[in-house]
């Protein structure tokens, strides 16, 4: 039997991020073995506790120190959801302020498969920077969850939906069987 895939879940400040608890369940019954990295502020909207209890790995937030061992194995795939707009245009610029984007950023040179689901509020995501930084990430390769047209109350998918988004973005490798 093939080990379960390892799937980074990189959360920023966002509404969605209350309920990642349904996120990692649903990743963890298609064999995923996850752990949980917040932004800064995306730690604030986390159960943390939570969240270890499901993954029985810790939640990161901030860069180990040198005399730290390190803690994540290699991911085979990484979730950000929600991505926030200061997180997206950051990612894209290169900008690794924080050890979730540094570790986004890190992953993509590997050629991890990415799975990006941003929520912003309509004013933001009509700001120039957004859409380049969008489009950068797409031709990096990062797949991108967002429909623009979608009102803002309805733009976050079901952490079903980005799931099965998951699921085509690995070509089925860690399905349910």
């Amino acid at each position: 039997m093939e080990r379960p895939g390892v799937l980074y879940v990189v959360v920023c400040a966002a509404p969605a991020a209350a309920d990642l608890a349904r996120l990692v369940v649903l990743a963890q019954d298609d064999g995923w073995q996850v752990h949980v990295v917040t932004t800064p502020m995306g730690a604030r909207f986390v159960d943390a506790e939570e969240l270890e209890r499901l993954t029985g790995d810790r939640v990161r937030s901030a860069y180990r120190m040198p005399d730290e061992p390190k803690g994540l194995p290699a991911a085979d795939a990484v979730v950000v959801a929600p991505a926030t707009f200061n997180t997206i245009n950051k990612w894209a610029g290169g900008i690794a302020d924080t050890f979730a984007v540094g570790l986004l950023c890190e992953t993509m040179g590997f050629g991890v498969p990415i799975l990006a689901v941003p929520l912003l509020k309509d004013a933001l995501a009509r700001h120039l920077a957004f859409g380049r930084s969008l489009d950068a990430l797409r031709e990096m390769g990062v797949r991108v969850l967002f429909d623009p047209a979608a009102p803002s109350h309805a733009r976050m998918p079901s952490w079903e939906e980005v799931m099965q988004e998951l699921r085509s973005v690995v070509g089925g490798r860690h399905s349910q069987e």
